[in-house]
């Protein structure tokens, strides 16, 4: 089997959630999201908004710049200004991530066969983690599903107008939906047309945007059947990647 060093510098953000017993509980590392669409009555009329249930790693919010830079007292580069946005030596935005090891392990970060920009990134200790926020959350009636997302898809859509967007239309083929009108907003501020980047192979669309993955659970608690097991998880699961 060919030795490939390079696997050292490759990462990957991570969110998983899990249903036990009318309980949620999630998982996260770096900036996927999930967000939970509610039913509320506002002045006697019924609306769905949106809570955040998990915490982006991202240096690009003050109190996860703040927080990596206590962790590094000593070093006052650890977290830059660097080609238009905040990161991490200069290099990732996410303070916490599977793999990423030559910005973890000392040995992967001093050979030059593991380096991910062909120049050696001074580590004193290791400058991301693989810890993840961990939230668990009793579910309750007005629960009405939840959206699993790589952030680039709501960093173009808020949570609101992804919310919006799942409770106003059909379930099938919502996640495809939410995806196309992530993609549509970026390109609307690239001064590009959709259905132009949308021609573009998938390995050079990355030039455009990031790699999505979006996950629609529907939580139909009053159609459960009083014998399920799983309860909330009887409505059906639609899934897109891009």
């Amino acid at each position: 089997m060919p030795i490939r060093p390079q696997i050292t510098s490759v990462g990957s953000c991570c969110l998983v959630g899990a249903i036990s017993d009318g309980e949620l509980h999630v998982a996260n590392l770096g900036d996927s999201r999930v967000v939970l669409g509610q039913k509320v009555s506002v002045g006697g009329k019924a609306r769905v908004v949106a809570e955040r249930l998990s915490r982006d790693h991202n240096v690009s919010y003050e109190e996860v710049r703040k927080e990596v830079e206590a962790q590094h007292p000593g070093d006052s580069h650890v977290v830059v200004y660097c080609r238009g946005v905040w990161r991490i030596k200069g290099i990732i935005q996410v303070s916490r991530s599977i793999g990423d090891f030559y910005l973890k392990k000392p040995e992967f970060h001093r050979d030059p066969r593991f380096l991910q920009y062909g120049h050696n990134v001074p580590l004193k200790k290791p400058v991301l983690t693989a810890e993840p926020s961990i939230i668990s959350r009793k579910l309750r009636s007005q629960d009405l599903f939840l959206i699993f997302a790589f952030r680039w898809a709501l960093e173009h859509l808020s949570d609101e107008a992804a919310v919006d967007i799942v409770y106003r239309n059909p379930r099938a083929g919502i996640a495809k939906r939410l995806v196309g009108a992530a993609i549509r907003e970026a390109t609307k501020k690239r001064e590009l047309r959709y259905k132009d980047v949308m021609k573009i192979e998938r390995g050079v669309r990355r030039h455009f945007h990031d790699d999505i993955s979006v996950i629609v659970i529907y939580l139909d608690r009053e159609k459960a059947s009083k014998h399920a097991n799983l309860g909330f998880t009887t409505a059906p699961v639609d899934i897109f990647f891009s």
